[in-house]
């Protein structure tokens, strides 16, 4: 007997039947204020520290995911009609609904992701900062009079889509199912949010919980299923007024391709090559850890992850060594363990492609700094499971496959140059554009170069730091449209503009005006 999977699999039932989500046949979907069971093939969940299967659970299926619509359609409209106050108070009220239950939250989605157990505690917090967020931001979407000329008066008012499609990835489910439902709902709208098929779970809690402490029935529902069955039902649904994707560019693709084809927007936050600048003058003390935090947080399963260290040419061999010496320092191990700072890679498939890509880039003439293989501190009830160490590689070209692709894995390529005008053209020498960092203690350079990046974000002296209060997103095939902040919210609204003839005789004549 496996007894890493055993007490896995204990962790998942009790956390299952904790939330009441049965854990003999989960009960998968959150559908008008009920848990429903799927209608379609079996779905096969793996555990990312043994690779045997924890539960299985049934796609949700066209017939499920059109149950859920209406029930949000009927949602919606009893939200809108109620004062952007009060929609700001049972926000406030729902989410207080997760209180006490932090610690089974997180457990669930750390056995399930594979992410280490500290990591999960931090963003359950992060889910409870975000409704907060977007609930004071209820009563403040202002409208704006416009001065036109003549006796008009013209004011714009934001109205929202009515039912929101979303769907989020494997990497960070509990993240990011927050991250888009708080500003959604917030602007009025409600959703039907499709979770990835590899971790479906924390998004049926999360909506389970805010609807039975306020939020209306139906406001929110979650379907889980496969991409060409549920997730090719949601875009392609006639009642969808508005499509939101977080996950892969080729998938980005496919959706907006969907959207387009029945006009309606789309908002796409997809993968990244991000560079990472060291410039001579930095603080190596503070960079090298950064540069670490940037690409093995969560294994490098992060669309942010600074992937390319650009180091200048004149302490490129230092701080190699540096990364030499600091990345088997590095925690990794069993996500139960709090003391863990890197876990496994989630799925099979990743650790497939993440290894196939290191060795590639070897065969190419990159040369191995560190890591590169399975770490050997792990239990042997482990050995199956999709651990890679902390990963450096040097002597790579501009031109590699390891360089230009998105890896989503623990892997870093330190690349040199020699002065401001390289390094910034070789941070943007992708057709990537999400984030990026600059550290040097030349503040006028700092800004220079942070201003001729081409991406979403740019930490100086830092990296990673996101807060729900900023936006977020990229340039390119990272995406387009803004998560996050007013600009995120924004994105769930379209202005309405009203005129009110206010002249006691009407000056509009037949036929004048636009169209």
């Amino acid at each position: 007997m496996n007894t890493l999977n055993q007490t896995a699999l204990n962790q998942l039932n009790n956390n299952l039947e904790y939330f009441k989500l049965n854990a003999a046949s989960p009960l998968s979907n959150w559908v008008n204020g009920k848990l429903y069971a799927g209608q379609g093939e079996n779905i096969s969940l793996l555990n990312p520290v043994t690779n045997l299967e924890l539960t299985v659970y049934s796609d949700a299926g066209p017939n499920l995911l059109d149950k859920a619509v209406k029930a949000a359609q009927e949602a919606q409209v009893k939200w809108q009609s109620l004062t952007a106050s009060q929609r700001g108070r049972l926000m406030l009220q729902a989410i207080a609904g997760l209180q006490g239950h932090e610690e089974q939250l997180a457990q669930l989605e750390s056995v399930v992701s594979g992410k280490p157990i500290r990591d999960c505690r931090a963003e359950v917090e992060k889910v409870r900062e975000m409704f907060e967020y977007y609930a004071g931001w209820c009563d403040k979407l202002h409208g704006q009079v416009i001065p036109v000329a003549g006796s008009h008066f013209n004011y714009v008012r934001h109205v929202p889509y009515g039912v929101v499609g979303q769907i989020t990835p494997w990497n960070a489910p509990m993240f990011t199912c927050a991250w888009q439902l708080a500003p959604a709902i917030a602007a009025g709208n409600a959703v039907v949010l499709k979770p990835s098929e590899l971790t479906p779970f924390t998004s049926v809690v999360i909506a389970k919980c805010l609807e039975q402490s306020g939020l209306p029935t139906g406001l929110i529902n979650i379907v889980n299923g496969l991409g060409h069955t549920t997730g090719a039902a949601l875009t392609n649904h006639p009642n969808i007024a508005k499509l939101v994707f977080v996950g892969s560019p080729s998938s980005g693709k496919s959706i907006a391709s969907a959207a387009a084809s029945r006009l309606v927007p789309s908002v796409l936050e997809l993968g990244g090559k991000s560079a990472n600048i060291i410039f001579a003058d930095a603080n190596l003390n503070n960079a090298i850890p950064g540069a670490q935090a940037a690409i093995f947080g969560a294994a490098g399963q992060s669309c942010v992850a600074g992937s390319r260290l650009l180091v200048h040419e004149s302490i490129i061999d230092t701080v190699c060594n540096k990364l030499a010496d600091a990345c088997p320092n590095i925690k990794t191990g069993l996500p139960s363990d709090p003391q863990t700072q890197m876990g496994p890679l989630q799925n099979a498939a990743q650790f497939k492609k993440v290894n196939s890509m290191i060795a590639q880039a070897l065969e190419d003439g990159a040369i191995l700094v560190t890591g590169g293989g399975f770490p050997q501190e792990l239990p042997k009830d482990a050995s199956n499971g999709y651990f890679i160490e902390p990963t450096v590689l040097r002597n790579v070209s501009p031109n590699m496959q390891i360089a230009c692709e998105e890896v989503f894995g623990p892997v870093l390529v330190v690349m040199p140059f020699s002065s401001e005008e390289q390094a910034i053209s070789l941070a943007n020498g992708t057709r990537y554009g999400l984030a990026g960092a600059v550290w040097s203690q030349d503040t006028a350079r700092a800004h220079r170069v942070a201003h001729q990046l081409r991406a979403g974000t740019v930490w100086i002296n830092s990296y990673k730091t996101i807060s729900v209060m900023s936006p977020f997103g990229g340039f390119g095939e990272s995406g387009y449209g803004r998560s996050s902040g007013l600009a995120g919210l924004q994105e769930y609204t379209i202005q309405q503009s009203v005129w009110v003839e206010t002249a006691e005789e009407s000056t509009v004549a037949m036929g004048y005006g636009a169209g």
